[in-house]
């Protein structure tokens, strides 16, 4: 009977599992555990998607103005006249990076953002230093956000200082916990704070801008101490790009619509790419509104009070409850901004995972239907980070922007090849791609055009940055990049040999067991001792009890015992006078498989009593265990554990 025809004859029957998880800590916590079947559910609108996706970019307007008049302050007062012109900048760069992800988002419709859009234009390389680069973005944001939040609860209550550290971890775990309940709710939870923040901020510019124009603003009172202390420098080209770099860290979080695509209801490119827009101008009104109003009251950049701080006492005559209002606004959106890297890196850790050059558990999805490693896994490096910079977010600032604009730049260039590709296409022709497919399009040229001036700005934004803040951080991320892309390719190279290893093809016909040899691994005579070895005489006639002895009395008893009880099946004793245990097993084990016939398996049984309470474990050797783990790694052998519960 050929191999075709067995395989035709077998039976396979599908059977639905009825069990369901029972309530427990972990459903209080997180919530019931949702079924497969639920995830199209689980998806989110436009208005719940501005709240999931959009909070990283909107929160930006509450330290990017800042970051940028701290470079600025090196050149004193005079400096500050040029954050408007940065500003303008800045906002265009808004506009053409959004104009790009905007035609990601409708061309690959399934997600992965710069990743999937280098992967299929430009390899695997730069697949992967965009992927590296994205995920810095998020672990830096989660860190920086959540500093950010902290700081604008500090300047409202400075006696909170010493404790920012603890403070920021604390609200990081909180982000973390409400993430793990799914994408749909924690957008639900998350929607009311990142309107409020849009509000308030609005009702802040408005109000600012109103009195202005009015003649009634005036000038900060009681301005906080300088952040920059050192001495006067003249302004220079070189310290207009670093303000500018600075700048540009508004722009982080555009990109991670692009990549939770799929976390949008049909049509989803339509949604997410109207929610793209709606993102953008928000940000560039608030960014340009915000920066034209701190250099009419005279703010400067403070450790002790952020800018908001000043701006919304300024513009409101004080710290009454409007003040009070924006302040938290403020804090609660840069705390939200968390949600942003933990809605986009886990979903970028579970395409590159499903790659195969990230561990698989990033690709599995929680009980929740959420990534919940990936989450887990961001929340710990962002809290480490936190730890370590001392929840500075001048001293992250400067990590940070380097992989946003190295994946623009990779994205955007990846979008030119393909466009590229679309123009020679003839009507009618198809090219199918990993995630998308290639069609042409009349409208390709202008497209291309676009991506290629988006790439260029980019990449040269991507130089000034990595130029402008090498000494300051930046140098961190510049080598942290290719160590991370050297990983991704280990772990690939494993996967690869792993399922060569594994595969069927090639592998002929299963090897015919002529003889197989079992060994009963034996510390004493007892019902567990008998157990194991009938389920050992029911895998073979050819059974080996083995014993190492350290004590020749107790080897003795041993003996006795086993010519009552072993059912006449051969004793090894091994001696081991130095009191070792797994060294003589393993040598005795060696010297079987150099002799060991053709076509032979090797069995290794290995009985282990299991007490009734778990902490009982503590009070024993544990000899089954390290037996165990020491035969694991050993080729040629098959180890089988026999439990015997102990009532």
């Amino acid at each position: 009977m050929s191999g075709d025809e067995r395989q035709s004859e077998a039976a396979v029957f599908h059977r639905a599992a009825e069990y369901q998880p029972p309530r427990s800590w972990r459903t209080w916590l997180i919530g019931r555990p949702l079924p497969t079947a639920d995830a199209p559910h689980q998806t989110i609108g436009k208005a719940v998607g501005l709240a999931v996706f959009a909070a990283d970019a909107l929160s930006s307007v509450a330290y990017a103005p800042q970051e940028t008049l701290v470079i600025l302050a090196a050149a004193g007062v005079a400096g500050f006249g040029y954050a408007m012109p940065i500003a303008i900048a800045v906002s265009v760069l808004v506009v053409i990076v959004t104009i790009s992800y905007r035609q990601i988002v409708f061309a690959y419709p399934n997600g992965g953002g710069a990743y999937v859009v280098a992967r299929d234009n430009l390899g695997d390389v730069a697949a992967q230093i965009a992927g590296a680069a994205e995920m810095i973005d998020y672990t830096l944001l989660a860190a920086v956000a959540t500093c950010s939040g902290v700081a604008q609860i500090v300047s409202a209550f400075p006696a909170l200082f010493p404790y920012r550290v603890a403070l920021s971890v604390g609200l990081l775990m909180l982000i973390m916990l409400a993430n793990l309940r799914g994408v749909r709710e924690s957008g639900t939870i998350f929607a009311i704070p990142n309107y409020f923040f849009i509000v308030m901020m609005s009702l802040t510019v408005g109000v600012g801008l109103f009195r202005a124009l009015a003649g009634t603003l005036g000038t900060l009172p009681d301005p906080p101490p300088m952040q920059f202390t050192g001495t006067l420098q003249p302004v220079t080209l070189f310290l207009i790009l670093r303000a500018f770099s600075n700048g540009t860290t508004a722009l982080t979080g555009v990109e991670c619509i692009a990549t939770g695509v799929t976390a949008f209801r049909e049509p989803r490119s339509r949604n997410a790419a109207t929610t793209m827009v709606w993102m953008s101008a928000i940000l560039a009104a608030l960014y340009l509104g915000i920066t034209f109003l701190l250099h009419r009251i005279g703010a400067v950049p403070s450790e002790e009070e952020t800018v908001i701080s000043q701006l919304a006492r300024t513009a409101f005559s004080g710290r009454g409850v409007l003040y009070l209002g924006t302040i938290t606004a403020t804090t609660i959106i840069l705390i939200l901004a968390t949600n942003t890297s933990f809605a986009g890196f886990p979903r970028l850790g579970a395409i590159i995972a499903t790659d195969g050059f990230l561990p698989r558990q990033l690709a599995f999805r929680g009980s929740r239907l959420a990534y919940s490693q990936g989450i887990v896994a961001l929340a710990t490096i962002a809290a480490l980070l936190i730890v370590l910079f001392r929840a500075s977010v001048t001293a992250l600032v400067p990590l940070w922007a380097v992989g946003v604009f190295l994946a623009f730049t990779l994205s955007q260039s990846g979008l030119v090849l393909r466009w590229w590709k679309i123009g020679h296409l003839k009507p009618g022709q198809e090219i199918h791609e990993r995630r998308s497919t290639l069609r042409h399009e009349a409208g390709w040229l202008p497209k291309m055009l676009i991506n290629g001036f988006g790439a260029l700005c980019t990449a040269v934004v991507t130089v000034v940055f990595a130029v402008t803040k090498f000494r300051d951080g930046a140098w961190v991320v510049v080598f942290l990049i290719p160590l991370l892309v050297m990983a991704f390719f280990a772990i690939h190279r494993h996967y690869r040999r792993l399922a060569a290893a594994l595969s069927l093809e090639h592998s002929g016909t299963p090897p015919y067991i002529a003889r197989h040899r079992v060994l009963l691994l034996i510390s004493g005579v007892h019902r567990g001792t008998l157990a194991a070895l009938h389920y050992a005489r029911l895998l073979s006639d050819d059974v080996t009890a083995v014993h190492v002895s350290t004590d020749p009395t107790e080897a003795e008893g041993i003996r006795r015992k086993w010519e009552t009880w072993g059912e006449g099946t051969r004793l090894v004793i091994l001696e081991s006078p130095y009191r070792l245990l797994v060294e003589p097993l393993l040598e005795y084990i060696e010297e079987i498989l150099a002799c060991r016939q053709p076509n032979e398996a090797i069995t290794i049984v290995v009985p282990q009593f299991v007490p009734r309470r778990w902490w009982h474990n503590l009070l024993h050797a544990q000899a089954a265990t390290w037996l165990r783990m020491a035969l694991l790694f050993k080729p040629g052998i098959m180890i089988t554990d026999v439990p015997y519960q102990v009532e």
